[in-house]
């Protein structure tokens, strides 16, 4: 059974960083992201990464968000800087046993495992 725990998330003001992590509990995943949905919002592709550590980013948060992996400790880390009041959303960790669509942005929220989700509020 496998189970992602996420951690981090919280409130910041605008300009500032958080650092969410997501651990893979009972398997090594190939594809490994996180997409966020704020209220009354669709469902958005954040950020994926293969198991070859290459990565995808939604445009709207590229050159502000990295995402990363450990494999021995079947984790990845989202650092999100430069945020802005319109990153505000609850950030859900999602998995997936296979390269599942190249763990593009677009397909994360598709994924076979999601997380409970983790809140980020960012004020202007």
């Amino acid at each position: 059974q496998v189970q992602l725990v996420e951690s981090g998330g919280g409130s910041v003001q605008s300009g500032g960083s958080l650092n969410l992590s997501c651990e893979a509990s009972g398997s090594r995943m190939n594809c490994m992201g996180w997409f966020r949905q704020a209220p009354g919002k669709g469902r958005e592709g954040v950020a994926g990464i293969d198991m070859f550590g290459k990565t995808d980013y939604a445009d709207s948060v590229k050159g502000r968000f990295t995402l990363s992996r450990d494999d021995s400790k079947r984790t990845v880390y989202l650092q999100m800087n430069s945020l802005k009041p319109e990153d505000t959303a609850k950030y859900y960790c999602a998995a997936d046993f296979t390269n599942y669509g190249g763990c593009a942005t677009n397909v994360i929220p598709k994924f076979g495992y999601w997380g409970q989700g983790t809140q980020v509020n960012v004020s202007s």
